[in-house]
């Protein structure tokens, strides 16, 4: 058995940054542009039944979710809090994805990762009422697990960099580029010169710094390297709690004892008696272990399925979602929809202001998962008027990868209105100039 500290030290960290995410997104005005305003929402896989999830309602859900991580991060009601965050959180991230980004899946993974595991043994409410019995080992699975999981971040975070987009440096000149006013890095990343530097520096960053962590020897250092690159992209790119995450999940490559002694501190950390005279849990039976391996395959296998199909991902987005493919692209598109009555032959230009905020006409115009399922939309929409037989063309599209000359991403001959979404093929009405 090995000491739960870390598991627990996480649990606190984790349920605090996802109270942040929570009621900040309530406070920053985010559950109002990304759930409430909008007319239409884009769930993931074109759930349509979670369009449910919008409107006033997502105040009060955020504000749930947020009491829930609140619950996780005090141990007080575990077993129901941290199933409450798990459910709402997972609803958030598929309910819509004109915001998605790879952070918010990785919360996911974790969030229902803490509600399955036992993590409210030591420095909870519930022990402090005396609800659960005070203990103070876990499997040594739960930390390889969760260093495990982070091994396949990183790596194929620096596996997706070696594309020309990456290697050229054009993704870092268009982002990083136009943040010279962010205070106080932007005179520093617009430089050239460190732009350079950055293409190689991150894929080795990413690399080695998790194997790093692993080997004792390199660990402090690896440990800092973390911090300051992390802090880096807080700073730089804006993006929420997922650098503090990988901070605190760090906790997991240190030994036993000195994550015991560096957080004796927290209220309700250290046993009664001595650490090796706690009861210990049974050891964690093969079944699990055997799900746990099956569970990190399919981590594995998940970035890899846009080998399924012909196409850069980075062009199409088929496959990009859930495959760690992180700060690689930024597109710049214009899209012109044309409806036809075929029993009239009259045309007419869509609206598109008239169903989607700007977002998601960019998102509309960039990405063919949400054409697609916009187009469904039109569909219905028309239907209900009376013109089941209506046509729609993407007369003109026109995309931009990383500052690059603009091209058509979407087949002007195609009448949308008749395709199926391939979910694991190519779709042909989409069009990529290298095929």
């Amino acid at each position: 058995m090995a000491s739960n500290a870390s598991l627990i030290i996480f649990r606190i960290l984790f349920g605090l940054l996802m109270v942040l995410e929570s009621w900040g997104a309530i406070a920053t005005g985010w559950v109002r542009s990304a759930y409430v305003e909008p007319k239409l929402t884009f769930p993931v896989g074109g759930l349509v039944q979670l369009r449910v999830l919008s409107g006033d309602i997502m105040y009060g859900y955020f504000a749930a979710m947020g009491f829930a991580a609140l619950g996780v991060m005090l141990g007080l009601r575990y077993r129901f809090t941290s199933l409450a965050l798990a459910v709402l959180w997972t609803g958030a991230y598929l309910g819509q994805t004109d915001h998605y980004n790879n952070h918010y899946y990785l919360a996911v993974l974790f969030a229902w990762g803490m509600a399955l595991l036992p993590a409210a043994g030591r420095a909870s409410m519930d022990v402090a009422a005396g609800r659960l019995a005070f203990t103070a080992h876990t499997s040594p699975w739960v930390a390889r697990a969760f260093k495990l999981q982070l091994l396949i971040v990183f790596t194929y975070a620096a596996i997706a960099k070696f594309y020309p987009g990456w290697l050229n440096g054009d993704y870092l000149r268009v982002n990083l580029g136009s943040k010279g006013d962010v205070w106080p890095l932007g005179w520093l990343v617009v430089q050239e010169w460190f732009q350079d530097l950055t293409v190689w520096g991150a894929i080795l960053f990413d690399g080695i710094v998790i194997p790093a962590l692993w080997w004792k020897r390199t660990r402090v250092a690896a440990f800092w390297g973390l911090v300051a690159f992390n802090l880096f992209n807080s700073l730089v790119f804006r993006i929420g709690i997922f650098p503090y995450m990988v901070i605190g999940l760090t906790v997991f490559f240190f030994s036993e004892a000195s994550v015991e002694r560096a957080f004796a501190w927290v209220p309700g950390m250290k046993p009664n008696e001595p650490l090796a005279d706690t009861p210990s849990p049974a050891p964690a039976p093969r079944w699990k272990i055997a799900l746990l391996g099956v569970y990190l395959a399919v981590q594995v296998a998940l970035p890899l399925r846009h080998h399924l199909f012909p196409g850069d991902v980075a062009w199409t987005e088929e496959g990009h979602r859930m495959s760690w493919r992180m700060m690689l692209r930024t597109k710049s598109a214009k899209l012109l929809l044309v409806a036809r009555d075929p029993a009239s032959g009259k045309s007419w230009t869509i609206d598109q202001d008239e169903f989607l905020n700007a977002l998601q006409q960019h998102r509309v115009a960039s990405a063919p998962d949400f054409l697609y399922r916009f187009v469904q939309d039109l569909k219905a929409d028309f239907s209900a008027k009376g013109q089941e037989s209506i046509q729609i063309f993407a007369r003109y599209s026109a995309c931009s990868l990383n500052g690059a000359p603009s091209a058509p991403l979407y087949d002007s001959s195609v009448d949308l209105a008749q395709v199926e979404w391939k979910r694991f093929a190519r779709n042909h009405w989409v069009v990529d100039q290298r095929l």
